[in-house]
């Protein structure tokens, strides 16, 4: 049986395959292209291909695909064979260059918010090199970009490519200023832990609304669920671990780091935490273990919940992107130095995630967005729609110190003159963690809390990435001008102290009070996708994502319209198998068991009929006017839902849905939830969440 050592990224064409297979100048110029982004020559994309169909034939592979992201949120794949054919009638195994380089898959069918008419289908994938090619099935996987015939980006990864340039090209001047002329690049990197419920799928076929929906739309109040906290980080369940050990085997075969593995707060939730690596790799990384998450647990009769919130009243499922940024050599940027001016370089890109993150909360909550996130953020288990920033009592103490110009009275008494005093030095670990912070400083990196589950990461880190390179070129712009370096770095991080100190907080994010207190700092709280969406296209956040060439105008258009249909389309579906499920399965069900009940006190009279039937005549009045008002209740959502063809644009729709639909759809679960506690459950007419939550053993 082979070792992990000897099987981990045996399904990957990494480095060590290339440096194996390929001529040492093909490699070097390969290399080139992968380090400081060089421009590929098509000599050197013809000796890849042909390594690269040589060294997949011999694990098996029969196809290749261009594998890309598309703005629907999965990934997309279209499979071509190596074949071609062979003048003496057979074939061929062929791949080139200009098919390693290039496809052109079918665009009409993915979302565009605009960007091209229906009619107009030709799109392209165009390879990223720095992102390793893999085998997955018989099918090598080239992972690529995608845009449209007109060159607009009509994926996830290309915005994400163009933010990772964009602050690598503003962090490499910051860095300059600080003497560092031998780095070649800045990367930003990302460790996303991906939270994920397992259900069995013989309960799972049995409810309509998580096969429509991927959440329960109905669901009464378990008599146990997650108030022990016996679930966290308890003993494993056999069959859990039998599903982690061979999802684990599936990961490591493609290169990607799953390190830690646990269960989670909630009764059936789990998590998966990875080492992190480069954000563009991450997130093909992270799209990959989803799908293969999905994949092994059908393997092993169950279902792979990735929905935010499936389960209302109990612990939803986030995704905390662990960000940070480093040089080439390995020096993360997001550390305390040995050295003065190493500490000053350090708090001047620290600043410059506060700045950013100050500036643009609001891109930040838009990169979080989904109907499903929605329900998570700020239920008391999940960081509220405010963004704000933990940085712990000690990072904290020094920044108040170097703004008022005192002393920091902590391991070592210094006055903080930036790039002449040392830095009091600190661990890694120099607070407690705050779980409630939806952007936490944890050492040498920081933890966006807000992403929801099945979100990709490549949102988050799209407006990170460019935030962040934003605010690093506002301080190059200064820096690089000014007639003393130091005087004038020292002004700049008390400056950015200063205006931007509003967005630190130490505190409880869970506690009501703070979100009094972070409106009357002037933080936004928008509580839904529709309240935030609109926001991608104020003009701050317009200018500095065009003029970073992040989006351009265009695109920006199509994202806000795109995530609005999403939310929309998404609640609709809920609100159309609601309707469906109590028509035609709630409704029925109490019904049948009313009659039940009415023939059991009617057939008690006849026995006897001095017998009162008390508990089955107070049961049926109380059953019958449940079966009235669901029915009242369903009527209300489908007027709700018809009311939405009045809506005039996609942004109205979006309200409309947030303030007639959700409540509608509210008010119904209410009397539906009621039913279901006084319903016989040999009448129930799926599995409760008693059932979902405790049935895998």
């Amino acid at each position: 049986m082979e070792s992990v050592s000897e099987y981990f990224g045996s399904m990957v064409f990494d480095d060590r395959v290339m440096k194996a297979t390929l001529p040492e100048k093909v490699y070097s110029s390969l290399r080139k292209t992968i380090d400081e982004g060089a421009q590929l020559d098509i000599g050197v994309a013809n000796a890849v291909a042909d390594a690269m169909k040589d060294w997949a034939i011999s694990k098996g592979a029969t196809h290749f695909t261009h594998w890309f992201q598309p703005l629907t949120g999965i990934t997309a794949e279209k499979h071509d064979s190596f074949i071609t054919p062979a003048p003496d009638g057979g074939v061929l195994m062929e791949f080139s260059g200009k098919e390693l380089i290039k496809g052109e898959p079918d665009a009409s069918s993915f979302p565009s918010g605009g960007l091209r008419a229906t009619f107009e289908a030709r799109g392209y994938t165009a390879w990223d090199p720095t992102s390793y090619a893999f085998i997955k099935g018989k099918t090598l996987c080239i992972p690529t970009a995608f845009c449209s015939y007109g060159g607009h980006a009509l994926d996830k990864k290309t915005p994400l490519l163009r933010s990772m340039e964009a602050l690598n090209k503003q962090a490499l001047r910051i860095l300059r200023l600080f003497g560092n002329t031998t780095a070649k690049c800045v990367r930003s990197s990302v460790g996303p832990e991906q939270e994920y419920f397992l259900i069995t799928k013989e309960m799972y076929e049995k409810r309509p609304d998580l096969r429509f929906t991927g959440r329960t739309l109905f669901g009464a109040k378990p008599p146990k669920g997650q108030e022990m906290d016996d679930h966290y980080f308890g003993v494993i369940k056999p069959r859990v671990a039998a599903y982690m050990e061979e999802l684990n085997s599936e990961l490591w075969k493609l290169g990607i780091l799953a390190k830690t593995e646990h269960n989670e707060v909630a009764p059936a939730q789990h998590e998966l935490a990875p080492i992190y690596t480069t954000t563009n790799i991450a997130c093909d990384h992270n799209q990959l273990t989803m799908e293969i998450m999905q994949k092994v647990a059908a393997k092993h009769g169950l279902v792979c919940l990735l929905h935010e919130k499936p389960f209302a009243g109990v612990n939803g499922s986030g995704k905390h992107n662990n960000w940070s940024i480093a040089t080439d050599a390995g020096q993360n940027l997001l550390s305390p130095g040995e050295t003065p001016y190493e500490n000053a370089q350090f708090l001047l890109f620290l600043c410059a995630v506060i700045k950013a993150v100050d500036d643009y909360q609001d891109l930040l909550r838009i990169a979080v967005a989904t109907a499903g996130n929605d329900h998570r953020l700020g239920a008391n288990e999940a960081p509220p729609a405010v963004v704000s920033i933990f940085l712990g009592d000690e990072l904290n103490g020094v920044l108040e110190a170097i703004e008022n110009g005192t002393p920091y009275h902590g391991a070592e008494k210094t006055q903080m003159t930036l790039g002449v005093d040392v830095l009091p030095r600190f661990s890694r670990d120099t607070t407690d963690r705050n779980r409630t912070s939806p952007f936490a400083f944890t050492g040498n990196k920081f933890e966006f809390r807000m992403l929801g589950s099945s979100n990709s990461i490549a949102c988050a880190n799209i407006m990170l990435n460019s935030a962040v390179a934003e605010s690093l070129k506002s301080y190059a712009d200064r820096l690089e001008g000014a007639a003393d370096f130091k005087t004038a770095l020292n002004e700049l991080i008390k400056k950015t102290i200063k205006d931007h100190k509003r967005i630190i907080f130490n505190g409880n994010g869970y506690d009501d009070s703070w979100i009094k207190e972070a409106e009357a700092r002037g933080l936004q709280n928008f509580r839904t996708t529709a309240d935030c969406m609109p926001h991608l296209l104020d003009k701050k956040n317009v200018d500095m994502l065009t003029s970073h060439k992040v989006y351009s105008e265009a695109e920006l258009k199509s994202r806000c319209e795109i995530m609005l249909e999403n939310y929309c389309k998404t609640i609709v579906i809920e609100a159309n198998t609601m309707i469906d499920m109590a028509k035609t399965q709630i409704a029925p069900a109490v019904e049948a068991y009313t009659a039940d009940v009415a023939k059991s006190a009617t057939a008690k009279k006849a026995l006897d009929s001095n017998l009162a039937c008390t508990y089955e005549t107070g049961l049926v009045r109380k059953l019958s006017s449940l079966t009235d008002r669901i029915a009242l209740k369903t009527e209300a959502l489908e007027s709700s839902l018809l009311s939405l063809h009045n809506a005039e644009d996609i942004i109205s729709e979006s309200a409309m849905i947030r303030d007639k639909l959700l409540p509608a759809m509210s008010e119904l679960r209410v009397v539906c939830d009621e039913a279901e506690t006084l319903t016989a459950k040999s009448y129930w007419p799926f599995p409760t969440y008693a059932d979902l939550l405790f049935g895998v053993k």
